[in-house]
């Protein structure tokens, strides 16, 4: 569980609160001084004595340790209803935790589950009708399959697939670039209370009440891509944060890019329409497009992780299995108590579904592997 304000040792808290202190430099002062506290009480000497700690950073070092102030940090939290959740704690989001430059820490608001499925959606602030509309269709789509959306609580592209996983009630994800106790932009400050209240989170590296600075938000790109599985980009114009999002998340993090394309006249979408064409996103136009993507990474992960076998996904292992819509749950209790090949029209008969919902609906369950179709009818690979 994150940590309460309470629960953050004096020394733990100071270090997080000093700025641009990251995990490879934590972890050669940890090894050196064996605790916090002692690290915190080193002197300039002890510092530079560190590997890879010139005689400017240990001076910094020093000053940035007599700075800090853990207990104020402990009130601002407490205010706003921030925990903390620690780099090498068992909550820390795995895929994070892979990248190259993970934050030492993570200010969150609300409730982050370190290894749910994630897909992050960026795009631009100045987007059109369209990329509004389609940012909100597909993330809701996304969250109904089972995805939580990761974006970066900005106006435009990031509000609206945030509001679409809203209205799907699906859970979604803001990283910030200020922390977590400040509203930037201020006009998303009911849709940050929404997105706590129904069980996403707002989620940032920086302290409780730090201010949105220029610098942060090409660093907070990498924790959008770190958190998540795969970047669908909507809209972007051919310099944007979106696209360094997306070439940190293909280029560091060895994730999947996808990019919606757009008019090929539009501005807006030339970020898109480019990475499309220079073979480094793929071409999605709906969201089964996505989940099929989707799918090859969750396949990737598990091999590389070696935690599931073939057998497993077989029994319906999938990381989509947390969450079907209400159609998809009366199709799989269908399929679970047959125990053998079915028709559409059975499926239909039991559900008072049309046909045409099924067959959408099989499509989804077919690519989170749930089910298996072939000329005998279908089938579940759900074991009960």
């Amino acid at each position: 569980m994150p940590r309460e304000p309470q629960d953050i040792p004096d020394a733990t808290l100071g270090l997080l609160l000093v700025m641009g202190l990251g995990p490879a430099t934590l972890r050669r002062l940890t090894e050196r001084f064996q605790t916090h506290e002692r690290i915190i009480a080193a002197t300039v000497r002890e510092l530079k004595n560190i590997d890879g700690i010139e005689d400017k950073t240990a001076q910094a070092l020093r000053n940035a340790f007599d700075e800090v102030d853990p207990d104020l940090e402990r009130e601002r939290m407490s205010a706003s209803g921030a925990r903390v959740i620690l780099y090498d704690d068992d909550d820390y989001p795995s895929l994070l935790s892979e990248i190259p430059d993970p934050p030492v820490g993570l200010w969150i608001r609300g409730h982050l589950t370190p290894n749910e499925s994630k897909i992050a959606i960026v795009g631009t602030r100045r987007c059109t009708t369209y990329g509004r509309e389609q940012a909100a269709r597909l993330s809701a789509l996304l969250t109904q399959s089972g995805l939580t959306v990761v974006s970066g609580g900005a106006l435009g592209i990031d509000g609206q697939a945030h509001r679409g996983a809203l209205r799907a009630n699906g859970r979604t994800i803001a990283v910030l670039g200020c922390g977590v106790g400040v509203c930037y932009p201020p006009q998303h400050e009911d849709l940050f209370q929404r997105i706590i209240a129904e069980g996403g989170a707002l989620v940032s590296e920086h302290p409780t009440m730090m201010e949105p600075l220029a610098k942060h938000f090409p660093r907070r790109n990498r924790i959008i891509s770190g958190l998540s599985l795969g970047v669908l980009v909507i809209e972007a114009p051919l310099r944007s944060g979106a696209l360094i999002t997306a070439r940190l998340a293909i280029d560091e993090h060895g994730r999947e890019v996808m990019a919606l394309p757009g008019q090929v006249d539009s501005p807006a979408s030339a970020g898109c329409n480019q990475a499309i064409q220079e073979g480094w996103a793929a071409l999605v136009v709906n969201h089964a497009d996505i989940l099929q993507h989707m799918e090859t990474i969750n396949r990737k992960f598990q091999v590389a992780d070696e935690k599931t076998d073939e057998t497993q996904f077989d029994q319906g292992e999938s990381l989509f299995d947390a969450k079907l819509s209400s159609n998809q749950s009366s199709i799989m209790e269908v399929l679970t108590k047959a125990r053998e090949h079915v028709s559409i029209d059975h499926v239909a008969a039991q559900t008072q579904l049309l046909p045409s919902q099924i067959r959408a609906e099989l499509t989804l369950l077919q690519i989170r592997g749930l089910i298996r179709q072939d000329h005998r009818g279908i089938q579940s690979k759900v074991k009960r």
